[in-house]
């Protein structure tokens, strides 16, 4: 056989190259399709995820749990965010919000804010009942008047519980060795001050030694030692032996020092005299430093009263009165004090308070307080206040 009769390899050669070629072509085209699907997918998936969640995380550290997808790979509704954070749809209704009960105001405990619910008492109390039947024949036992007045605080003090008093009155009264007249002033003014809807304090001046004795100068004395203990406004200055004879009679303060026994049996129930303003007073704080207190040097019995109202008057003030029926008081009958005879120098005193009366008072008050005892009904405050 000859040479050119044989197979031709180169082309068989040839094509056999070709068919390999047109293989990785098909190959490699298919491989770069493949690739570029996979992307378009991952795109797609990645845009759908995006839609369903509407934000990705991108805080530190992995996604929270409740923004993975849920079971079955359907995406989990986001949490409803804070009412200040969320946010709503223009065209959505608004969603109704749950009907609240009203807040319950928590029950106050007794006595809780006490003074905030407390209203001011009355210009004229309710629980007054006029005129009083007033006998000194019966022996007072205080134990009983203790028993009688439980509302009482140590000293003699008390405060309305259903209302807020008008006045702090301090009742001053000048004292030495009358033991028995004070038991039944505490047994009739307890009752009667606490139906006149007072916050009061009753203070007991006793006069210590057996000096001549001092009636202004003790008032002076009650003014100045009640203060150190409360912010009286109103001063009720009242001899131990005198006893109202009706509660109408109120131990407080006016707007012009006042004058509470008008009518007392010892005159046949009538005013001695105009200028008269012995027994039972009162005046307010202003009042009393407007006269500068009461004169120190009258010693012994009678003068300081004619004294204090020529300050008054000195000083464009008039003396109110309460009715001759309501003023009634009366008087326990006594022999006179020993070391209390009538002061022999009154008159000449009495007919220069005009010069006097700046330098004798208040602000020439000199003492020395000996004791202080809190009783139950009353503060007895024991001083020695020299001698003339």
């Amino acid at each position: 056989m000859s040479a050119d009769s044989g197979p031709n390899f180169s082309l068989l050669q040839r094509t056999c190259k070709l068919v390999v070629l047109l293989c990785l072509l098909h190959i490699s085209v298919t491989v770069v399709f493949y690739v570029r699907s996979l992307d378009i997918r991952s795109a797609f998936v990645q845009n759908q995820q995006s839609a369903n969640s509407g934000t990705q995380w991108t805080g530190p550290g992995p996604e929270p749990e409740d923004k993975k997808d849920g079971a079955g790979g359907q995406p989990v509704d986001d949490p409803v965010p804070p009412k200040a954070t969320r946010r709503m749809d223009p065209e959505q209704e608004p969603e109704q919000e749950p009907e609240q009960e009203p807040e319950q105001e928590p029950e106050q405990e007794p006595g809780q804010d006490l003074e905030q619910e407390r209203h001011k008492c009355p210009e004229t109390s309710p629980l007054l009942v006029g005129p009083l039947r007033v006998e000194f024949n019966i022996p007072v036992n205080l134990d009983q008047v203790k028993e009688d007045n439980p509302n009482l605080q140590p000293g003699g003090r008390y405060k309305p519980k259903d209302c807020e008093a008008l006045q702090k009155v301090a009742v001053i009264i000048p004292f030495r060795k009358r033991e028995e007249h004070l038991k039944y002033w505490l047994f009739y003014l307890h009752p009667i001050l606490q139906r006149q809807q007072l916050d009061y304090g009753v203070y007991v001046i006793n006069q210590d030694g057996d000096e001549i004795f001092n009636r202004a100068k003790l008032l002076n004395v009650g003014y100045v030692e009640a203060l150190k203990e409360y912010d009286y406004d109103c001063f009720v200055f009242s001899d131990v032996d005198l006893i109202p004879m009706d509660d109408r009679n109120t131990y407080r303060c006016f707007s012009q020092p006042r004058h509470l026994s008008v009518a007392m049996d010892k005159f046949g129930f009538r005013l001695p005299y105009n200028q008269y303003f012995g027994g039972v007073s009162s005046m307010s704080k202003e009042q009393y430093l407007k006269i500068n207190g009461f004169p120190n040097n009258y010693w012994g019995w009678g003068g300081e009263d004619d004294d204090i109202y020529n300050r008054l008057t000195t000083k464009g003030m008039s003396i109110s009165r309460p009715s001759g029926e309501v003023g009634k008081c009366r008087m326990i009958r006594h022999q006179r004090d020993k070391q209390n005879e009538p002061n022999p120098q009154r008159f000449n005193r009495i007919a220069h308070t005009r010069e006097t009366m700046h330098k004798d008072g208040f602000n020439s008050l000199s003492y020395k307080l000996v004791r202080v005892d809190k009783l139950d009904l009353f503060t007895m405050i024991t001083v020695d206040v020299g001698k003339p």
